[in-house]
């Protein structure tokens, strides 16, 4: 059982993907992912029809940015909450970035998921965000960055998290990752993230 991101990493994995003939099933955490790997003949599963533990192999995404402890800013492509679920559902969650995505800190902006109801009341809550225009999460929530500084990204996601409105952030701490492989030019660059719980 595969997890599968959205965005440009998932498109350049595909295809390698396909190629091997593995005998595997992908839950996609986009349609346009899921669309995607099945054109390739991959074979895609639903992830609310798996049985309970509802436990996948290995999950495989891209990341914004990855900073030198594990953090990551996700959700580029507006999927956050699928990749932050499905990756919350994996003993191995495996990062794939070039080398331009990994920063000494992170910056803003951080995508955030907003419930379309009581929008307003959000925006104003949370001061410094911007709507993405008319974009909406493969769930139909409305994607927004927040654009706020922020030093500590344990504190903010934790602020973001208890935020009334907010569906889901797209800050994932160390704890959800296992590994992340950098390419740097023709070499890939594997770093093991240590995996312990959240402060």
């Amino acid at each position: 059982m595969v997890g599968l991101g959205t965005g440009s990493t998932a498109a350049y994995l595909l295809s390698p993907l396909a190629a091997r003939k593995l005998d595997i099933r992908c839950v996609a955490t986009s349609p346009a992912t899921s669309q995607a790997a099945q054109a390739l003949g991959i074979e895609v599963v639903s992830f609310a029809g798996l049985e309970a533990p509802a436990r996948l192999d290995i999950v495989i995404d891209g990341a914004d940015q990855v900073d030198p402890s594990g953090w990551l800013i996700k959700g580029g492509g507006g999927a956050h909450t699928r990749e932050k679920a499905v990756a919350a559902a994996t003993n191995r969650f495996v990062v794939i970035v070039s080398e331009n995505k990994m920063v000494d800190r992170l910056t803003p902006p951080v995508p955030v998921e907003l419930a379309e109801f009581g929008l307003a009341g959000t925006l104003a809550r949370l001061g410094a965000v911007t709507l993405r225009g008319a974009t909406h999460s493969p769930d139909g929530g409305v994607i927004a960055d927040y654009t706020g500084p922020f030093e500590d990204p344990h504190r903010l996601a934790t602020w973001l998290s208890e935020m009334p409105g907010v569906v889901e952030h797209g800050l994932f701490p160390p704890a959800m990752v296992s590994e992340v492989l950098v390419g740097r030019g023709e070499r890939v660059e594997r770093i093991a993230v240590a995996r312990t719980a959240a402060p």
